[in-house]
């Protein structure tokens, strides 16, 4: 039985991944690995395009909690990677690291050996170039179609379904996929051929990373000397210091009523911007591309995370460069 829905009323393109397999009136099957911060507001707003509503939407994910509220929304578990493959048409996922994503996708259990040839892989986790780079030859060696497709706009983004796809990968498999990216996204950028999306997430993320200290160093000035943190930052964001670290997740609790400051600091991880941070060291320290703030920023990520604040948003950070130090109730 369909799903049935009057929620969104988002123009979308349906996505072209039939194969053979699949009945002239039943859409693909769209197959979903990673059902965290990201993945489950992703998962959703595919399960209420109108453009999906002849689709079954298969998950998978280790932690069975999260699972379970997305078969509430619509969707089908899958009992493993393996079996998830095996039913699915296409394929995106959104993992924490590059080693889990080869896991995924290239292990012997994994998608690249499971999935029907000619099936499309749209790969959303920040991974590092080399990563993405192998995993586009093995799907090639697998007769698959591939994107390494990260994403940007954080969990509100995936949330409300306007997310940025920073993409790379052939033009045709781009224009396959341009439709199903559409129901999660707002806007779709094709940066280049194979590899081309991970290194532009890499390159935005460093400058996140960045920004947020900024933000929060100069939202404690002022906090300390007296401002109120509200106005400082309604004035930040109609100036030449306006951000999506000032504008969109403000470190200030209370500054937003829906940031993650606000809201106990459950979005994108210390941990995770630590890793992303190290990935876009690690290729600036190759190409010997000069980085001091790069470098600094990883640091203080690397020194929250040794703290015990890895699992927590990385507008904590304004947190710790208070003069009271961070609790973990925070």
């Amino acid at each position: 039985m369909f799903r049935t829905t009057s929620l969104l009323s988002r123009s979308v393109q349906t996505a072209r991944f039939f194969t053979a397999s699949a009945a002239a009136a039943q859409g693909p099957v769209i197959g979903f690995i990673g059902l965290g911060n990201m993945g489950h507001g992703m998962v959703k707003n595919i399960l209420l395009a109108p453009a999906n509503i002849q689709s079954k939407v298969i998950v998978y994910d280790i932690d069975q909690e999260k699972v379970r509220s997305t078969v509430e929304l619509g969707a089908i578990e899958a009992s493993d990677v393996k079996s998830l493959a095996q039913q699915s048409d296409v394929i995106i996922s959104i993992l924490p690291t590059s080693q889990c994503v080869l896991s995924v996708l290239d292990g012997a259990d994994g998608v690249f050996a499971n999935v029907k040839a000619g099936s499309m892989i749209i790969e959303s986790s920040t991974i590092d170039p080399v990563t993405a780079d192998a995993l586009h030859k093995s799907a090639l060696n697998h007769k698959l179609r591939m994107l390494d497709s990260p994403v940007s706009g954080g969990k509100v983004g995936a949330e409300a379904g306007t997310l940025t796809f920073i993409v790379g990968g052939s033009e045709e498999n781009f224009e396959a996929a341009r439709g199903l990216m559409n129901s999660m996204g707002k806007n779709l950028v094709h940066c280049g051929e194979a590899g081309a999306g991970a290194r532009v997430k890499l390159c935005n993320n460093l400058a996140l990373g960045i920004s947020m200290i900024g933000t929060c160093e100069a939202m404690d000035l002022g906090v300390q000397m007296g401002l109120n943190p509200a106005k400082l930052a309604a004035v930040m964001n109609t100036s030449t210091g306006r951000s999506w670290s000032s504008e969109v997740n403000n470190p200030v609790p209370g500054v937003l009523p829906n940031s993650p400051a606000t809201k106990g600091h459950t979005a994108f991880a210390v941990e995770l911007m630590e890793k992303d941070l190290r990935y876009a060291m690690s290729i600036a320290h190759q190409l010997k591309c000069r980085t001091p703030m790069g470098n600094q920023a990883h640091q203080l990520y690397g020194i929250l995370t040794d703290k015990g604040y890895g699992e927590r948003d990385f507008s904590i950070m304004y947190e710790f460069l208070r003069k009271k130090k961070p609790t973990k109730s925070q």
